[in-house]
């Protein structure tokens, strides 16, 4: 079975239609993003309807999560451009997804999860 993961999109549609691409190439049994769909670029709404559209399950990232729990003041302009539609997505992201499958016979369970670095 092949398992594909990526993570830190930021917003970056070229990149991420080029990895679509690519990705299709190699032909995954199953596709699990690990968050960041946003931050930094200019396509963020693009971004969360392109996942959606595709149906690839998606757990949240640390912007993913910043976006929908922060005042947004002062924080990266990218950010102000995600639509109510894009938020309401983000804050529907899992903090964690367990797999399990079989191995050899043997079960075998994977725990996808957002790790979160303290502040300094």
């Amino acid at each position: 079975m092949k398992i594909a993961l990526f993570s830190d999109i930021h917003a970056n549609l070229p990149a991420f239609e080029a990895f679509l691409v690519s990705l299709d190439a190699q032909k995954p049994d199953v596709v699990y993003c690990l968050g960041d769909l946003v931050g930094y670029n200019l396509w963020p709404n693009e971004i969360i309807v392109e996942i959606k559209k595709q149906g690839i399950t998606t757990i949240a990232g640390n912007h993913d999560v910043e976006i929908v729990s922060a005042d947004l003041g002062g924080k990266n302009y990218a950010y102000h451009l995600i639509d109510e539609s894009g938020l309401e997505y983000l804050q529907s992201l899992p903090a964690h997804i367990r797999l399990e499958y079989q191995l050899n016979d043997a079960p075998f369970t994977i725990l996808l999860f957002m790790a979160v670095r303290e502040a300094t």
